[in-house]
């Protein structure tokens, strides 16, 4: 399992924190889609598969894969065991693999200089802890590269175009560019037409779209659970 700097996940994170106030924008959503991110990344490492299924009443289920590979990640090759355990549907797995991933996430970035972790006090009371940018230089790379494929309709990488998946899955690709002359909706669909182009081979696709439909569906879960007890 092979590794750049960063995560996906972290770049994810890096993305949707507010640089100056050092908070997450949807962190209701946060736990899926962070779950989400490793699940992709383990599928671009080859790492995961997705099996054939063509019931429309079962999920089909994610099974791990042996991958040759030294030092791997420790946050994916935990995630991989997760994984190794036994075959779960992916919508199982988004929820299983993000629990407490956030936390980890913004540790890690502060220990490589990109976050700063602050403490402060909401309405000068309750303490609180904040995570404002430290060091922007990769973040931004990150959203040059978004730019270019979702707004100059430059040819994503395959990272590149797993970022646009999981961002779209939470309805947040068309908000981390600066979309110019474009309209929402328009960037919106470059995000679906990237979320579902031939960037890889059909199976990482098929777990990116598994990925993307249990990120939506705990998405859509929390928000239902959250409404019906305020009702």
């Amino acid at each position: 399992m092979s590794h750049p700097d960063t995560l996906i996940a972290e770049d994810l994170l890096l993305l949707l924190m507010d640089d100056e106030k050092g908070r997450l924008s949807a962190s209701s959503q946060a736990q899926p889609l962070l779950g989400g991110a490793l699940l992709v990344q383990l599928a671009l490492d080859g790492a995961v598969e997705v099996e054939e299924t063509n019931s429309r009443w079962r999920p089909a289920k994610v099974e791990a894969r042996q991958v040759a590979g030294t030092d791997p990640d420790p946050l994916l090759a935990g995630a991989w065991e997760t994984v190794a355990q036994k075959p779960r549907s992916a919508q199982d797995l988004v929820s299983r693999l993000g629990k407490g991933v956030r936390e980890q996430l913004q540790d890690r970035l502060v220990a490589k200089g990109m976050l700063e972790r602050r403490q402060t006090r909401v309405l000068g009371l309750f303490p609180s802890t904040v995570w404002p940018a430290a060091d922007r230089q990769h973040e931004q790379q990150v959203r040059q590269r978004l730019q270019d494929c979702l707004v100059a309709g430059a040819a994503p990488d395959a990272r590149t175009a797993a970022l646009v998946a999981l961002l779209a899955a939470v309805d947040q690709a068309h908000k981390v560019v600066d979309r110019g002359a474009l309209s929402t909706g328009e960037v919106k669909r470059r995000a679906k037409a990237i979320s579902e182009g031939a960037w890889a081979a059909k199976a990482v696709r098929d777990a990116v779209a598994a990925s993307q439909a249990a990120i939506t569906a705990a998405v859509m879960a929390s928000t239902a659970a959250t409404v019906s007890a305020g009702s």
